[in-house]
């Protein structure tokens, strides 16, 4: 499964804004372990660095670890939101000095079982329904309001590919 949406910033400020304030942006609820506790998510920016977010009362959850630490261009971690741990990758190419294209790939479906696909998420209908693209859309359109991109350069295009290809 592959996404992306054109963000009016620079490439650097973009990466930065995605990893140093996801705390800030990323919509927690409903996209995390703990939705409402959760009080600050945080990136180790390195190869092998956890992605985590930190409940209220101090509790921590592994989203996964980063297996490429590429700044500004690229980060690739293991996703450890899904039933069985998957990989997701964001990609930020520079368009010109104040546009930027992120791509974000979520690969490792095959490694759900057909149950798992079908089982409500974080959204309703599970991932064979799609809920995975309408969760990546909104976390895009929430990283490109994040940037000050306030009107988004574009919704976020899809690239849709059936779950039995993955």
């Amino acid at each position: 499964m592959r996404q992306f949406t054109l963000v009016r910033s620079g490439r650097r400020h973009t990466f930065d804004v995605f990893v140093r304030t996801i705390g800030a942006w990323w919509p927690v609820i409903p996209f995390s372990a703990g939705q409402e506790r959760v009080r600050q998510v945080t990136f180790e920016q390195r190869e092998g660095g956890r992605v985590y977010e930190t409940w209220r009362d101090g509790a921590e959850v592994d989203w996964g670890r980063l297996l490429a630490w590429e700044p500004p261009r690229r980060f690739v971690l293991s996703w450890n939101m899904t039933p069985v741990a998957t990989e997701v990758e964001f990609a930020f190419a520079e368009l010109s000095p104040v546009l930027t294209r992120v791509a974000v790939e979520h690969r490792g479906w095959e490694r759900l079982t057909d149950e798992q696909l079908a089982k409500d998420c974080a959204l309703p209908g599970g991932y064979a329904a799609g809920a995975f693209a309408r969760g990546w859309a909104q976390v895009l359109d929430r990283l490109a309001t994040a940037t000050g991109d306030a009107s988004s350069a574009s919704p976020a295009g899809f690239v849709d590919v059936p779950l039995n290809t993955l």
